[in-house]
């Protein structure tokens, strides 16, 4: 499948108006216009695009919905003709629901652990309309979209991996070096990051564990770091470079549970041609200082609406 990457984020939680300071405040994201039949929900551009980041009330924080970008029309269609063809079960979105994510066309599937992603092409968009919500220097999103999710999975199956690689096409990157069960994929267009989605076996668990996000320059990464550390919020990992990115990060909990992985690149990312085997998490940094599962991941029949 010709997919770009994860193209918008859709997130269930109770509490938008954390979300409303936090969006703007601390990660620099523009509020954008909620949909007219959406208006409860809470919009976040991080570029052109109409939005990359969507919060919609509930009653629990949870991850509603992965968006994959296929490249254009002929490769939508031929992906959703691929998911028939091996029996992947795929409903086709209403013009309503297509104008509340403001793509042209666009279907949903759920991945053999019970997660809901949809894959869509064209997202609306207009040059220079970007305003972060703070002075910051912007978010690198374009061809790459909004970034990583991390999940985890109650089971780590065979089944799994055959849908992410043999029917969406994903590149497996490895393991890495974290423990336990753990994959690392990325889209089959995705020629600028180690991964797009990754899975951790987590027994009897599942929900988001940390979304990756990539800034334009250091000075964004240190400027988001010190207004987490004013402010008191909850830190996963100190300022460090992972072993199989020439990138530096810092983890830290956003109002739904989950961590934000803010990242900049030190250097152009690129495939070492062969399955890497990393002895440590980190060359350097990282310093474990929160837990490493937040309030997000939660028991498997409160994060899968069935």
């Amino acid at each position: 499948m010709d997919i770009i990457g994860i193209g918008y984020l859709g997130f269930e939680t109770a509490n938008l108006d954390a979300w409303r300071d936090y969006g703007p405040q601390v990660m620099g994201f523009q509020v954008a216009p909620s949909p007219e039949s959406d208006s409860d929900s809470l919009y976040f551009k991080m570029d052109d695009r109409r939005h990359r980041l969507a919060f919609h009330p509930g009653k629990i924080d949870r991850i509603a919905y992965i968006g994959w970008e296929a490249k254009g029309k002929l490769e939508f269609q031929a992906a959703v003709e691929r998911f028939r063809e091996h029996g992947v079960e795929v409903s086709v979105a209403d013009q309503s629901l297509c104008e509340r994510r403001g793509v042209k066309e666009l279907v949903r599937f759920r991945d053999p652990v019970g997660y809901q992603h949809e894959l869509f092409y064209a997202q609306k968009w207009m040059p220079r309309s970007f305003q972060p919500g703070r002075p910051h220097g912007g978010f690198t999103c374009g061809e790459r979209g909004v970034g990583h999710v991390v999940l985890i999975t109650p089971e780590y199956t065979p089944e799994l991996e055959h849908f992410l690689t043999n029917i969406m096409g994903m590149r497996y990157y490895g393991a890495g070096a974290g423990k336990g069960k753990t994959g690392f994929f990325r889209s089959k267009l995705n020629t600028h990051t180690s991964h797009d989605i990754a899975y951790g076996f987590g027994p009897g668990k599942a929900g988001v564990q940390h979304v990756g996000i990539t800034v334009n320059s250091v000075r964004d990464v240190g400027e988001t770091y010190d207004l987490v550390r004013k402010k008191g919020l909850q830190m996963m990992m100190t300022l460090g470079q992972h072993t199989q990115d020439p990138h530096m990060s810092f983890y830290h909990f956003t109002p739904s549970g989950f961590a934000i992985e803010c990242i900049v690149e030190l250097e152009p990312w690129h495939d070492d041609g062969y399955e890497l085997n990393p002895e440590k998490l980190s060359t350097w940094g990282h310093e474990l200082v929160g837990p490493i599962l937040g309030s997000s991941v939660r028991s498997p029949e409160e994060v899968f609406d069935r």
